[in-house]
């Protein structure tokens, strides 16, 4: 005989999928959008091991194997992508992703309300310009001769300085920089909703034991952060091989390019640049690779976490 499964509360039936249509139609809308634009794609990552050619297609070009993973590594250009790319993601990472948790804590220590979410609107607004018009901006005040920048040094020394865009030493700096100014707001939104999950008991004891607002940061906000940091942390680690190609791409020129080469702009350089070859197969092997690294670091990153902290993503 069937047993019936049975609860505290008694009996547990089974619910009528079909009385859930809705939620599962709503569901059936972004699952069709993955299969269509995430998975199908996939199948022509098979030309990353072809000699393609459009009159023949991806079926029908010749199998070459790992040619064109050869290539790339025998590339001059290789080792100065990588680097740039490693370069220009660590950097951002440092610098960025620490100041999104201080200023979460900063906010969660306002006692004045209205102070407060006029701090997050203001801090907010830059992320919601687009990468286009925010480049735009920043040319327009570093520019040495109009810009904000080259106006006040000229006030200050009588000359007019060197451009910064056309020094390699300082497009690192601007990239990362007018990035933090960008999205420290925004990305901080995930820690203010960690916070609000912490007991206000826990300040109170702090309180009546003599603890200061900077300790009670140090031993009650940040170990409620540390489990939404680690996550935040391993998700990044896994896109340090992955640099956003509009920002460098209209940043980047050929005074430059030797610190602004990374490995998106070399994609559409030789995949789909009029100056490149138009070489789909080596664009799409340069790709994989890419994908490739970034999977790994995932992995790595992860099993580290897990080891450490306790706290990891599966």
């Amino acid at each position: 005989m069937k047993k019936n499964k049975t609860s505290v509360t008694g009996t547990v039936k089974k619910r009528d999928p079909r009385k859930d249509w809705q939620l599962y139609l709503f569901l059936l809308l972004p699952m069709i959008y993955i299969i269509l634009f995430k998975y199908i794609p996939m199948a022509e990552l098979v030309i990353a091991f072809k000699d393609y050619h459009v009159r023949k297609g991806i079926w029908g070009s010749d199998w070459v194997g790992f040619a064109n993973f050869i290539k790339f590594f025998e590339s001059y250009k290789f080792w100065r992508v990588i680097k740039n790319t490693v370069i220009l993601s660590l950097y951002a990472i440092v610098v960025a992703f620490p100041l999104p948790i201080i200023f979460a804590l900063m906010v969660n220590c306002l006692r004045n309300k209205k102070f407060k979410k006029v701090a997050q609107v203001i801090v907010n607004l830059p992320h919601f310009i687009s990468t286009v018009v925010m480049v735009g901006i920043v040319f327009s005040v570093l520019n040495s001769r109009t810009g904000l920048y080259g106006m006040l040094f000229h006030e200050l020394t009588g000359s007019y300085p060197e451009d910064l865009f056309a020094s390699p030493g300082a497009f690192r700096h601007i990239y990362v920089w007018s990035g933090v100014w960008q999205n420290f707001g925004w990305n901080s939104i995930i820690y203010q909703a960690a916070l609000t999950s912490v007991d206000p008991s826990f300040h109170e004891a702090a309180q009546i034991d003599g603890a200061s607002r900077l300790k009670r940061v140090f031993y009650i906000d940040l170990p409620a952060l540390l489990p939404t940091i680690i996550t935040m942390l391993i998700l990044r680690m896994g896109s340090v091989m992955s640099i956003g190609f509009e920002k460098v791409f209209l940043m980047q020129n050929s005074l430059n390019l030797s610190v602004s080469e990374v490995i998106s702009t070399y994609e559409y350089q030789i995949g789909l640049s009029s100056n490149g070859s138009g070489d789909f197969s080596l664009a799409t092997a340069v790709g994989m690779f890419n994908s490739v690294i970034q999977f790994a670091l995932v992995i790595i990153v992860n099993k580290i976490s897990k080891q450490v902290s306790e706290t990891s993503q599966w």
